[in-house]
């Protein structure tokens, strides 16, 4: 559906994680896995407070879930699958303490989960919602060393599940059962490349996308069913990131179509049509374009050459939203006479191919990585 040159590690660190924005980790609208809910820090000003939506009724609805205090503009918030909403709070400038928040009546009730030290230079991220909508897992970035954390779904609180060499951003997972988890690595002072973590065989590492040496290869979200994924590299043209598309376990190269570049605006793209098994060129994928007018929505398909785009619902919650099995792209909103909406949208039909207009093979390396894709060849740890 739908979250770090070097002054500091920490700053390139920092670059980044804005760089790859809100497709990269849980945004201020984060929806489940299986799109039943979502939440976000609803209110104005210094009266923040938590809001859960339900998405999956004949109308879409809001719970608000405030608490004696409100909540710090920094909190993190992550929907589950039963409904329960878990907020990620900083405290004391190091601890990151974790609870579960659900509706009780008139009130709101909460459940402490306990707490994860960070220091300073560290910084803890939500990761995007694990598939099988119960658990959820934390990033810890450190100067040379990222730590994963799984925050809910376990036994005794919160407790450390790997450590992964590098700082990493990023964060999507590669199939159905919350296994694998790619992240984008960077080592030293060298590139970003998307490597794949095995959160049940103690967080083994294995080379996911590069296409060059030298290129800062990201992995931008994935769908499990298809094997469809949306990459970001800058190895087209060094410098320049360019929006791509690939396969999981495919041989052939990493494709980067014209369509999905705007001289004047930034495309992102947030959702993945589901249940396109095995049919990645089928897939629906929704793009976020940002330019000096304003936030509109794309639609496209690898199978396609061109991108259709369409007018935002007003008071789009920018970046968020997700398909239908069928191809119905529906979009959350929030105005002052509509505080919880969805809104539906079609994409516009495929115009008839013209011949002279070809989608551009990348003039870099094939992607060796991508063919030994770690759900069916794993190496070494990493």
């Amino acid at each position: 559906m739908t979250v770090c040159a070097i002054e500091t590690a920490a700053e390139d660190d920092d670059r980044d994680a804005d760089r790859d924005g809100d497709a990269r980790r849980p945004t201020e609208f984060t929806i489940t896995a299986n799109g039943a809910y979502a939440a976000r820090l609803a209110g104005t000003g210094n009266a923040l407070y938590a809001e859960r939506w339900t998405l999956d009724g004949p109308e879409p609805y809001a719970v608000p879930l405030p608490l004696a205090q409100p909540e710090e503009p920094g909190t993190q918030l992550l929907p589950l699958a039963d409904g329960r909403v878990l907020a990620a709070r900083r405290v004391d400038g190091r601890r990151n303490t974790f609870s579960l928040l659900y509706p009780t009546g008139p009130a709101t009730g909460e459940l402490q989960l306990g707490a994860v030290e960070a220091p300073g230079s560290e910084r803890l991220r939500l990761l995007p919602p694990a598939p099988d909508g119960i658990r959820a897992y934390a990033m810890c970035v450190g100067p040379d060393t990222t730590t994963l954390w799984l925050v809910a779904g376990g036994a005794f609180g919160p407790e450390r599940v790997a450590e992964v060499k590098g700082r990493c951003t990023g964060g999507v997972w590669l199939d159905h059962a919350g296994r694998m988890l790619a992240l984008d690595r960077r080592l030293d002072d060298g590139p970003v490349k998307a490597v794949a973590v095995d959160l049940e065989r103690g967080g083994e590492v294995t080379p996911l996308l590069q296409i060059t040496e030298e290129s800062d290869d990201r992995l931008l979200l994935a769908d499990p069913d298809s094997g469809l994924l949306l990459i970001r590299s800058d190895a087209p043209s060094p410098g320049h990131d360019r929006l791509g598309w690939g396969v999981l376990g495919s041989l052939l190269p990493v494709r980067f179509p014209d369509c999905l570049r705007l001289d004047d605006a930034a495309v992102t793209p947030f959702a993945v049509q589901p249940g396109q098994v095995l049919m990645p060129e089928s897939c629906a994928v929704a793009l976020r374009i940002d330019a000096a007018a304003g936030s509109w929505v794309g639609t496209w398909q690898p199978s396609s050459r061109r991108m259709g785009q369409l007018a935002a619902p007003a008071g789009w919650l920018a970046g968020s939203g997700l398909w239908t099995p069928g191809g119905l792209l529906r979009l959350p909103y929030a105005t002052a006479g509509a505080p919880c909406g969805l809104a539906g949208l079609e994409p516009p039909p495929e115009p008839s191919p013209d011949p002279v207009v070809t989608v551009e093979e990348p003039r870099v390396c094939r992607p060796v990585p991508l063919q030994q894709a770690p759900l069916t060849d794993r190496g070494p740890t990493r």
